[in-house]
């Protein structure tokens, strides 16, 4: 239980303008430029994170590939060419230094067009919606004397929690929130009469007006938040804890021509390390105890790994950063777009202790590679080497970290269809408490096993040898 102090504030400096973006594949927020009256956001920056893009510049256009889609667009001009067709947007097309910016206005019809896929823009709060991804929530009165609001939510979240007199406030930075039918709930309690829904910023927001102090209880997996009445005594005892961030996009580094009328090729800066958190949505995963799933598992510790490998300057996507499910297949083909330098698929398991580190076992080839084209089954082959090594070094560094681990191989997939250094990790409780796998202190030494090794062997993984 978490008691909601009062000298709480969500309140501080000043914020830049920032979209966020909510996908199957990631979360990540970009900063908004802010020219001649209208929000523009690189395109190439939004895209990046969501499939193979490159763009290219000279002296009278900027031309873009996603996947299969071409797009075209002519520096301060409101036409251009999407897929052949031409396409207006809502304002002009600028190039700052060779950034291609569209008017954040034009998304909800310029990038179904790009994705072939549907798209949610709530302009207004700059908050993005690629395809199905949306948490859904109820608010409903229970309790004796109807003095507890419980709250569900269609997927884990994780809040901020602060108060003011008479308000709790819950930031909800992360998850791609969707708001109910009306921003005004209304409540059969004297203590808490109503809720108000609110977004702003790439930031959903929901205060919770109260006369009495609440004491907020996670359950579900993060899936149902509780308020409840607290009592004085305990107001000091408990303090609220950090809400997590978006991963924030860098800005594409483009260099200037040298020549201005020669085009300029425009690759989005790599990310060094996919961690992919197993299963997903409907797809649990192995059911560890009555309230603990193994995909709600995966995605916490994703979530850790990816803080700490940033922490030392190492870009790093969290392939599933949400409640979604995505096919071995899916994975596979989203990996080897990206090209990272390493991938680490993350599983959970409730037997043994510790922690499993995995290489592939490639089956006998049953095709051969033709020039670029890779044998699906085997693409992991020219790479299993430095997966090997990199997992040796692992064991060396779970001992540093007093982890119990084993080093295995198995036919894993996606780990064959992988073309980039790739193991998976299978974590176990710490000790006989089935609970002490979500210990943060636990989780944190299992990444440190994982981020120490990418730093020792940084060199070779960008080598590729």
């Amino acid at each position: 239980m978490i008691l909601l102090g009062l000298a709480a504030s969500l309140s501080g400096a000043p914020e830049e303008k920032r979209i966020a973006i909510f996908s199957v594949v990631a979360n990540y927020s970009l900063p908004v430029v802010d020219t001649d009256g209208h929000d523009y956001v690189g395109l190439l920056e939004l895209l990046e994170p969501l499939g193979t893009v490159t763009a290219q510049v000279n002296a009278t256009r900027w031309r873009l590939r996603y996947n299969d889609a071409d797009a075209e667009f002519t520096p301060n001009k409101t036409r251009g060419r999407v897929r052949n067709r031409d396409f207006d947007l809502t304002a002009n097309f600028l190039l700052d230094h060779n950034r291609g910016l569209v008017p954040i206005s034009s998304l909800n019809s310029l990038l179904p067009l790009i994705l072939g896929g549907p798209v949610t823009f709530h302009e207004n709060s700059r908050r993005l919606y690629i395809g199905s991804v949306g948490v859904h929530f109820t608010a409903q009165i229970s309790g004796t004397n109807s003095q507890a609001l419980v709250m569900t939510f269609t997927s884990p979240v994780n809040p901020r929690i602060a108060t003011e007199p008479g308000k709790v406030q819950m930031l909800f930075v992360r998850e791609p929130l969707m708001p109910p039918s009306s921003p005004t709930l209304t409540f059969d309690s004297k203590n808490i009469p109503s809720a108000i829904y609110e977004e702003s910023n790439g930031v959903a927001e929901i205060s919770v007006n109260t006369r009495i102090p609440l004491l907020a209880n996670f359950s579900d997996n993060g899936r149902t938040i509780t308020l409840s009445p607290a009592t004085q005594e305990k107001a000091t005892e408990v303090s609220i804890p950090p809400a997590p961030q978006l991963n924030e996009s860098p800005i594409t580094q483009i260099p200037a021509p040298s020549n201005p009328n020669e085009p300029v090729t425009i690759q989005p800066t790599p990310y060094f390390a996919v961690v992919d958190a197993s299963h997903g949505g409907e797809e649990h995963g192995a059911m560890l105890n009555e309230q603990i799933l193994e995909k709600d598992v995966t995605l916490a510790f994703a979530r850790r790994l990816r803080q700490q490998l940033e922490a030392k300057g190492l870009r790093t996507l969290v392939l599933r950063d949400g409640d979604s499910a995505l096919t071995v297949d899916q994975r596979a083909i989203l990996v080897n777009q990206l090209h990272p330098r390493i991938y680490v698929s993350v599983h959970a398991s409730s037997l043994g202790k510790g922690a499993r580190f995995y290489t592939s076992w490639l089956p006998p080839p049953n095709g051969e590679n033709i020039g670029p084209f890779l044998n699906w089954d085997t693409a992991q082959s020219d790479f299993l080497a430095l997966s090997q090594s990199f997992v040796a070094n692992m064991l060396k560094e779970s001992q540093t970290q007093h982890v119990p681990a084993r080093l295995l191989s198995a036919p894993l997939r996606p780990l064959n269809n992988i073309a980039a250094p790739a193991i998976a990790i299978e974590i176990s409780p710490s000790d006989n408490d089935l609970t002490s796998i979500n210990v943060p202190e636990y989780q944190t030494s299992l990444a440190n096993v994982l981020t120490n090794s990418v730093v020792a062997m940084r060199a070779q993984l960008e080598n590729g040898k």
